[in-house]
This record gives structure tokens, C-alpha cells and sequence, in this order.
């Protein structure tokens, strides 16, 4: 056991207990329990608004899988990478102000709860619930990897207990502390990402002795890895632009992100989130990705590229060091994880249970069926997660086409467009799931396009062309 490197994170991790027990005590108090539980009764604060997304889509895939890659594919990475610079900045503009109002108004407390109202349609509601739950356990299972990846690098434990322990960690602080756990446990952990990102970058460009002898060394192995093109020339202007939609504009469209679009205070609240929002997630994206590349000349012949942060940060600080920003993964991690494990839970208890199996169920009844659900969703997780990929961005990834294939249009085009109805929501739903899940097994990267591309202008134009022909909304919805 490297116990200089461990003992930092087993002090983050208490830490993170004691803001889940702190938040307990909110749920005690509260009037509503799914209010609380689920959204924190809608008091998020600028600052924390913004942590909470940016830690909450900081996940594995940016902090363990996207330096793997881009120490595999080079610079070209990185640049395809920064594309997620736009994130927080287009969550925010595009649902904002607008979304916030329409959420309140219709009372919603989780995504299906606005499609809901919007649509009144039971269709729309289950077949959100069925795209949530599919996509998100695929993204969920990415989590839980990176996350037993990162403390089996640290510990030497065995995978397997690596992941009860992360496991274990996770469902404790989920569990007692809902939403505001979360969102809190949040703020600690983008704080710890924003300053671990400064730290291995800088110890990587010293132990590379500086960015133009890291440079010269790329170059001296494969002049390609210097290029936007990537190691083999893959990645094509038409692949880059494209995968923008996948983590730019689309994020507009994952329900993880989207219900903190529902959750905070006020609208200066919203507008300081928006800026420190976009300049973090740029900062991290650009120095964990960097990282990634430069390690390669100090780390030649890594076999499994997930492992490469772990391994570059043990090399170039020292282990007390090391142990404490090695805390940022694992933030990321965690923070990604329980957002992914509430939303699934309020999923099955709020849009499946509560609308359609038990409406008048009492609070205390809810509580247990919702503990019960989140306990229940975290072993499935860690079942599938026994047997890992070996690239988890991938994974990650295909949850965020298909949820995003899914939701885009009946999230946008509901808040800006009457004439949509339930009928073209479906129907774009429908479209964008199967032939995202189509295109994805049979015909990835079509025309030199990301996979993601063609369900979402097919699920635009289905969504356009059905609400046409079929009667309009009930204006009193809008």
C-alpha cells in the first residue's frame, strides 16, 4: 500500500461524508421530500450552480478517458476536445431564464416531469423514462470504472475491491443526502478539479523538461501527433465538427445537466454561473487533455490508456502530493456518478412510480421506495461494471448520443415552439433513439460523420413534420 498517496484521499472521502450528513439534516426538516431529495428545494446559488455542472460533466471520460486517448491520439485530441468549452455557456443560454420559469410553473422537479406538463402525453413520460434508464446505465457503468480503475492504480487492489470500495463510498453519502449532498459534494470536488488540473500539468511539463523538448520528443516519434489530425490522420474536419454536436450543443439535452438548469435561486445566480461555468470547463479540458499528451514521451508503451493520469501523476510529484490532487479524478468520478444515480432513482420513483403505479403514495412510503430504488441501481451498476471495457470513453459517450438523440428537440423545441405537440415529440424521440442505435451498430461515423449527427437532424425533421400534420397543443400547457 503507497499509504502517502492514500491517506489524502481517504481524508477527501471523509470529508465528503460529513457534507452528506450535514444535508441529512435538510431532508429531516423539509416539507417535501422530493423536492429536497431531488432538487435541493431550488436554492443553488451562482458559484455552486456552476460547480455542480461543471463536476457533474467533468466525469471519468474528462479526467481518466479523455487524457487516455489523447496520449494515444495526440494534440488532435486535445483540439477536438476543447469543443466542450461551449458547454456550460450553451446549456444555460438555450434553457436559462425560460426553462427555470416553465419549470416552476409546471412544478417539475425532474426532466420527465416537463415533458410531462408540456406534452400531456403518458407516451412521452414512459419512453423518456425507458431513454433515461437504458442510456444512463451505460454511462453510469463508465463512472464506476474509471473510478475503480483510479484507486486500483493507487492501492494495488485487485479490481474487484477496488470497486466495492468506490461502490460503497458512492451510495453512502447518495443515499443519506439527495440532491443537496450532491450539489455541495459538487462544489468541493470542481474546486479540487480546477486545482489538481494546475498541479500535474505543471509537474508533467517539468518532468518533460519543458513544452518545446515535449514537443520535439512527439515529433521525433510520429509527426502526426502534433497535427488536428491525430495519430493515424483519423480525425477528419468533417469528424471534428460533428463530434461538436456530441459535446457541445447537445449537452443541451442530458437530463443530468438539465435538471441544474431547473435548480437554482435567481437570475443573477444563473448569469454568474453561466461565466465561471465556461471558463472552468475550459480550463480543465484544455489542462487534462494536455497532460494526456505530454506524458507520452515521459511514459512511453502504456498499454491501457485509462490508467495514464494515475500514472503520470505518481511520476512526476511526490506521493503526499500526488495523493491529494489525485483527489480531482476521483472527485470527477464521484461527483458524475451520484448525479447519474439520483437521476436514474428519481426516474423510476417520480416519472414511473408516482405517475402511473402509486400517485398518492405518503412521504415516508416514498422515502423507502426511493432508498430502496438507489440502493437497488447501485448494485446493478456495480454488477456490470465486473467486467470493463477498455476504453470507457466509449461507453461514456454512446449514452451521451442516445439521451441526447432522444431529448434535444422535445426540450428545445417545447420551450420555443407552440405549434409542437406530444405527437411530434414522440415521434422525434422514437426516430432518435432507434436510428442513433442503429447507426451506431451498423454504420459508425457515416460519411465521415460522428454517429450522433444524422438521429438528431432526422429526429428534428420528424419532430417538425408530425406536429404539422396532427392537432396543436392545448395552449393553457404553454
Amino acid at each position: 500500500m503507497n499509504w502517502p498517496v492514500i491517506i489524502p484521499l481517504i481524508i477527501f472521502l471523509a470529508s465528503i461524508f460529513v457534507v452528506g450528513f450535514w444535508s441529512s439534516k435538510f431532508l429531516k426538516r423539509s416539507d417535501s421530500f422530493l423536492q429536497e431529495y431531488f432538487l435541493g428545494s431550488r436554492e443553488l446559488g451562482g458559484f455552486i450552480l456552476a460547480m455542480t455542472m461543471i463536476a457533474t460533466y467533468g466525469s471519468a471520460s474528462s479526467f481518466i478517458g479523455g487524457p487516455g486517448i489523447a496520449y494515444t491520439q495526440g494534440l488532435g485530441w486535445v483540439l477536438l476536445a476543447m469543443a466542450q468549452v461551449a458547454t456550460g455557456y450553451f446549456v444555460l443560454m438555450v434553457l436559462g431564464k425560460k426553462f427555470a420559469i416553465y419549470a416552476r410553473k409546471y412544478k417539475a422537479i425532474t426532466l420527465v416531469d416537463f415533458l410531462k406538463q408540456r406534452y400531456q402525453s403518458k407516451w412521452v413520460v414512459l419512453f423518456s423514462a425507458f431513454s433515461i434508464i437504458i442510456f444512463l446505465f451505460s454511462a453510469m457503468t463508465a463512472q464506476w470504472v474509471g473510478g475503480a480503475r483510479l484507486i486500483e492504480s493507487l492501492t494495488g487492489l485487485s479490481y474487484t475491491s477496488a470497486l466495492f470500495i468506490f461502490a460503497v463510498a458512492v451510495l453512502f453519502y447518495v443515499i443519506i443526502g439527495g440532491f443537496r449532498a450532491v450539489a455541495l459534494t459538487d462544489t468541493i470536488q470542481g474546486v479540487v478539479m480546477v486545482f489538481g488540473t494546475l498541479i500535474i500539468l505543471i509537474g508533467t511539463i517539468i518532468a518533460g523538461g519543458g513544452i518545446t523538448n515535449i514537443m520535439q520528443d512527439l515529433v521525433a516519434e510520429n509527426p502526426n501527433l502534433v497535427t488536428p489530425f491525430g495519430l493515424d490522420g483519423g480525425l477528419t474536419p468533417a469528424y471534428v465538427s460533428s463530434f461538436w454536436i456530441l459535446v457541445g450543443v447537445g449537452v443541451v439535452a442530458l437530463p443530468q445537466v438539465t435538471v441544474r438548469a431547473m435548480s437554482y435561486k435567481n437570475a443573477k445566480a444563473m448569469h454568474r454561473a453561466l461565466i465561471t461555468g465556461t471558463i472552468v470547463v475550459g480550463f480543465i479540458m484544455l489542462g487534462m487533455h494536455l497532460i494526456g499528451v505530454f506524458a507520452r514521451p515521459i511514459l512511453p508503451g502504456i498499454e491501457v490508456a485509462d490508467s495514464v493520469m494515475p500514472l503520470i501523476t505518481l511520476e512526476v510529484l511526490p506521493p503526499w502530493l500526488a495523493g491529494i490532487v489525485l483527489a480531482a479524478p476521483m472527485a470527477a468520478i464521484m461527483s458524475t456518478v451520484d448525479s447519474l444515480l439520483l437521476l436514474v432513482s428519481s426516474t423510476v420513483v417520480k416519472d414511473v412510480y408516482l405517475n402511473y403505479i402509486k400517485p398518492n403514495a405518503a412521504d415516508k412510503e416514498v422515502k423507502k421506495i426511493t432508498i430502496g430504488t438507489t440502493s437497488a441501481l447501485g448494485i446493478l451498476v456495480f454488477m456490470l461494471a465486473l467486467s470493463p471495457p477498455d476504453l470507457l470513453i466509449w461507453l461514456n459517450l454512446f449514452a451521451f448520443g442516445g439521451l441526447e438523440a432522444a431529448f434535444i428537440w422535445p426540450v428545445i423545441m417545447g420551450l420555443y415552439w407552440q405549434r409542437g405537440n406530444k405527437h411530434g415529440a414522440l415521434a422525434s424521440m422514437i426516430v432518435g433513439v432507434a436510428s442513433y442505435i442503429l447507426i451506431h451498430t451498423f454504420a459508425p461515423n457515416l460519411f465521415g460523420l460522428h454517429t450522433v449527427v444524422f438521429p438528431i437532424v432526422l429526429s428534428f425533421i420528424f419532430f417538425v413534420v408530425v406536429s404539422l400534420l396532427t392537432k396543436p397543443a392545448n395552449e393553457a400547457v404553454l
